[in-house]
């Protein structure tokens, strides 16, 4: 099926401002239906989960609608959706409970490809525990992080592999399969940062071979907020510290506090609008083919930036992986990619300099902390946006 970029764009009302965004990696632009479901839910009646009052009945049903969004959307169980503040904060929570057992001589393996949210709460929580923690290096003239530098790695003492479904640097789409089968042969536990993933393509956290998955719906065009997904069966071995009062159910017993309904609300409307797209009878069935559509579109005009950008003076695409997604990081010689970013910015062209958290990717790359240009694709991108960007580049490197 095809994508249509016109009838998604017609629900976006930040594009009116004229601004062409490449900026999605770090954080998409909302539809007006997502805004709706935060509005409508926080001006109906609300109250703690119950189902004595309207008020209570109303904020179980928005809890569980999310889980179930959000399970359609990775192929998950509902009843294995957490909610929190972010992926990061959860990955943060987690890793504290996670790593309760560890010692001297376990280990835990994490990539120079990934996300520091990814990184450092298991740098730390080993740290803490007297573990081991092995780094899994990614070959910076391809991008690539192969399956088999990750096994190397793996001992009987491997307790975690932590590994990023997508680059959020420069897209790079590791074999995730290929290093969970190993993780898992090896008799450990996987942790997937799929905070990049999730916005680009269809996902299957079982056939990925996650035990946890992590997402972000502000960045699939949801709200700021971060979802966990695992198997309730392996949620219920984990003992997290909570309130005395507070339930020991599965998923809520990781969930501290009371939920941002308002956010949940809008994360189903999120999921729903992307299965606005697709086709089939159930809404599983229609993500999988809107997302399989979604990816499509955006791989095209990733290409055509590429096509673009392959013969402008001094311009290096540091995203080369064989497979990835639509994320392009560019360095230009001698400027300083923060001068293209303004020099875009004042053209109407959204594309943000940095190293975007990944410092180890950026490193890695020998761009040490300063990283480069990032070019992101969204659903929202046609075109129009790539014509105005590529205008953009040309006339900044000949600036």
């Amino acid at each position: 099926m095809s994508f249509d970029v016109a009838a998604v764009r017609a629900h976006f009302p930040a594009l009116a401002a004229g601004a062409a965004h490449f900026d999605g990696p770090g954080g998409s632009q909302v539809p007006d239906v997502v805004a709706a479901a935060v509005a409508a839910t926080m001006t109906a009646p609300l109250a703690n989960r119950g189902q004595v009052t309207l008020a209570e009945r109303n904020a179980d049903a928005v809890v569980l609608a999310a889980r179930a969004a959000v399970a359609d959307l990775v192929a998950g169980d509902p009843g294995g959706v957490v909610f929190g503040r972010s992926a990061t904060s959860l990955t943060y929570e987690l890793s504290r409970v996670l790593s309760a057992g560890w010692g001297p001589g376990d280990e835990v393996v994490v990539t120079r490809l990934d996300h520091d949210a990814n990184i450092r709460p298991w740098v730390q929580a080993a740290a803490a525990r007297g573990a081991t923690v092995r780094w899994a290096e990614f070959d910076p003239a391809t991008g690539e992080l192969a399956p088999e530098v990750v096994g190397a790695l793996l001992t009987s003492r491997t307790r975690l592999v932590a590994v990023t479904g997508a680059s959020n640097l420069i897209g790079t789409r590791p074999d995730l399969p290929a290093i969970t089968t190993l993780a898992h042969d090896a008799g450990a536990l996987t942790w997937v940062d799929g905070v990049h993933l999730t916005a680009h393509a269809p996902v299957d956290v079982a056939g990925l071979g996650a035990d946890f998955y992590a997402c972000s719906p502000y960045k699939f065009l949801g709200p700021h907020c971060g979802c966990l997904i695992a198997a309730p069966a392996l949620l219920g071995t984990l003992h997290p510290d909570k309130l005395l009062p507070s339930t020991d159910a599965v998923p809520e017993r990781f969930e501290l506090g009371t939920l941002p309904y308002e956010l949940l609300a809008g994360t189903t409307a999120a999921v729903d609008f992307l299965a606005g797209s697709g086709v089939g009878e159930d809404r599983r069935t229609r993500l999988t083919t809107a997302m399989t559509a979604l990816e499509e579109h955006e791989d095209r005009l990733r290409v055509r930036i590429e096509d673009g950008v392959r013969d402008l003076p001094g311009v290096t695409v540091r995203s080369r992986a064989r497979r990835r997604t639509p994320t392009l990081l560019l360095t230009f010689a001698d400027r300083d990619a923060a001068d293209a970013h303004r020099f875009l910015a004042e053209r109407g062209v959204n594309a943000p300099a940095g190293s975007f958290y990944a410092l180890e990717a950026s490193r890695r790359l020998g761009l040490g902390d300063t990283g480069g240009l990032r070019v992101g694709l969204a659903p929202y991108n046609d075109d129009a946006d790539v014509d105005r960007l590529l205008t953009g580049l040309t006339e900044f490197t000949a600036a």
